[in-house]
């Protein structure tokens, strides 16, 4: 029955396999449960009753939204993608929507809930799924190594290998400490194992990686690491908390204004809009789901399910949940079908009422796991002969994917994949490589060989950017 559902051998993978991934991707993204709820609970938000949000309720939201939706992901789309509510949009809505704009947190969900309905209305009418076809085949490319180059950099900085530093943006960390040792620990192990080609060698590596945490957090009186995390947990359960389903309003039409409302609206679309698309392409290109022009097969099943996340985030009080690029980490270990998608939603309901165990498993243990993950999905860099053609003669040369030597693709490739890690925004750098691009084009007299889609989400990334100078010129909040 299975077999016959998910097509495993058709997917080249197995039941085992994909089990196997979904727990892998399941370990990398669980930090989400409980990184949600701090940002979200964060003591500058106060909701109606002037408290912040109660961390059990939001982490029961947050486990809710991830497992349904990616439920649906794998079972309608039969991908390896997972869900749940995105980083870098809960932290807007916490410190610029209700702590620096004064909403309530109801309003805030208000707003996520009506940029998740325009975006579901945009792939229902096809526009969403113009624009992903629209993008060159070798932006494309770029968009997928800058992802891989992004997830890396995460790991680093996770794991504690790069720190900010006081003369430089970066630097290398100092090294010393439990923590940066698991990392270190960790990224050996995994790598050994790889080279020895074991199966479920980045899982592994996250599972041994949390034993010897454990072990050295206890040597040193449980002081290495957040409380609850690397120790064995007093105790199993703890009552789900949804009282926060259903928590939302649209009172930021009258406190902000409906042209604020609209703006923030649009911005957060755009961000959820291009976030997805580059997770899709990444993510897709590593487990084989691209065609020959970079595109994916019924690429308007996984952005519908996509959508209806975001506005499933708002309705549920989570923040908007979008497509997330640590599923990189289960197809990078095999997994192929939406039988993945099964094995992380069932460990996310499963979160709701075992949280205290789900907490066990440090940063530093997945770190690791990221940095392989995103060594992986550059693979596309050493793609062979005839995957890029030249702009100008056409000739099949052999590049490395992209052609570093056409201005018009090296150039918006080196922003997109360089702006993404840097700035910790996939759109940042897919909306850098789009402008670029078109301004390239126009420059070289060839403005017609550009779609005009492109042209409408290049102008989208202007207002975009320009967004903090248009709220301050015009004095919205």
């Amino acid at each position: 029955m299975l077999e016959k559902l998910f097509k495993f051998k058709q997917n080249g993978t197995t039941l085992t396999r994909d089990t196997v991934a979904g727990l892998t991707t399941f370990m990398v993204m669980s930090y989400i449960i409980f990184v949600n709820p701090v940002i979200l609970g964060f003591v500058g938000i106060k909701d109606l009753e002037s408290k912040g949000l109660p961390f059990a309720a939001v982490l029961t939201s947050t486990c809710l939204v991830a497992g349904v939706m990616t439920l649906i992901m794998g079972l309608y789309t039969n991908r390896a993608y997972a869900l749940a509510p995105g980083m870098g949009l809960n932290a807007v809505v916490a410190f610029s929507l209700v702590a620096a704009g004064g909403l309530t947190m109801k309003g805030a969900m208000g707003i996520i809930l009506m940029e998740g309905i325009v975006i579901t209305i945009l792939v229902l009418t096809g526009f969403r799924e113009a624009i992903f076809k629209a993008i060159p085949l070798q932006l494309k490319k770029a968009i997928a190594i800058g992802i891989g180059f992004f997830i890396l950099f995460i790991g680093l900085v996770d794991g504690g290998l790069v720190v900010a530093g006081s003369g430089t943006p970066v630097t290398l960390g100092d090294w010393v400490g439990v923590p940066v040792g698991v990392t270190i620990f960790g990224l050996v192990v995994t790598i050994v194992m790889l080279a020895r080609k074991w199966k479920g060698a980045i899982l592994l590596g996250i599972v041994f990686s949390t034993v010897f945490a454990t072990i050295l957090n206890y040597a040193y009186d449980k002081k290495s690491f957040a409380p609850g995390t690397a120790v064995i947990p007093h105790k199993a359960f703890a009552a789900p908390d949804f009282s926060l389903v259903g928590k939302f309003d649209f009172s930021s039409f009258t406190k902000l204004g409906i042209a604020a409302t609209i703006l923030w609206v649009f911005s957060i679309m755009l961000s959820d809009f291009f976030d997805t698309m580059g997770t899709l392409i990444g993510v897709g290109g590593q487990a084989g789901y691209l065609d020959k022009n970079g595109d994916l097969p019924q690429v308007v099943r996984p952005l519908l399910v996509d959508s209806l996340a975001a506005a499933a985030g708002g309705a549920a009080s989570s923040s908007s949940a979008t497509t997330y690029i640590e599923s990189g980490a289960g197809v990078g270990v095999g997994g192929r079908t939406g039988w993945v998608g099964v094995i992380i939603a069932v460990l996310f309901f499963a979160a709701m009422p075992f949280s205290p165990i789900a907490a066990i498993v440090p940063a530093n243990a997945t770190a690791p796991a990221l940095i392989i993950v995103g060594f992986l999905m550059m693979r596309t860099l050493t793609e062979g002969e005839g995957k890029a053609e030249h702009e100008e003669t056409g000739e099949h040369k052999a590049f490395s994917g992209i052609d570093f030597s056409d201005i018009a693709f090296g150039l918006p490739a080196v922003l997109i994949m360089t702006i993404m890690p840097l700035s910790y925004s996939i759109t940042n750098g897919i909306g850098a490589g789009f402008i670029a691009y078109a301004i390239i084009r126009i420059a070289q007299g060839k403005a017609r060989d550009v779609s005009w889609m492109m042209y409408v989400a290049s102008l989208g990334f202007v207002i975009y950017f320009a967004f903090p100078l248009i709220r301050h010129v015009f004095n919205l909040a």
